[in-house]
């Protein structure tokens, strides 16, 4: 395993866990919606188009998301990419529905540090490599 104690390992390390945890409980919350009601952030043109319910579909948004963390825990190099086309498609949503730039603008963040989690995990000689 790389240096531990370099800036680079640590950086993978906090990225690695970081996108594990959120989209596993993103995903969890889906079905509880303790955190928000999810439904509101569905552009009107999406959810106009869908052949279930904007519930049952953040539910099915949810198990992707939870599936998503998964393998950022176990492969980071491709969950990594797998989740920041996520967030891209989430941005795209936002866009749509418009009135949540604010949220598209740190889902931006959030799929540039998923995107650095697939690179780091590359480089940095971690042991949950792809």
């Amino acid at each position: 395993m790389g240096n531990r104690s370099g800036a680079t390992y640590w950086a993978y390390q906090v990225l690695h866990v970081g996108f594990v945890v959120a989209p596993v409980l993103a995903g969890l919350d889906k079905f509880t919606n303790i955190l928000t009601s999810w439904s509101m952030y569905l552009a009107p043109a999406v959810a106009s188009n869908l052949p279930v319910s904007a519930n049952v579909f953040m539910r099915a948004v949810g198990v992707i998301e939870i599936a998503a963390g998964v393998i950022v825990a176990v492969r980071p190099k491709i969950g990594g990419l797998i989740v920041s086309a996520w967030l891209v498609a989430i941005i795209i949503n936002l866009f749509l529905a418009r009135g949540f730039y604010d949220i598209a603008l740190r889902d931006l963040g959030l799929a540039l540090g998923a995107l650095s989690l697939s690179l780091l995990s590359r480089d940095c000689g971690c042991k949950a490599q792809a």
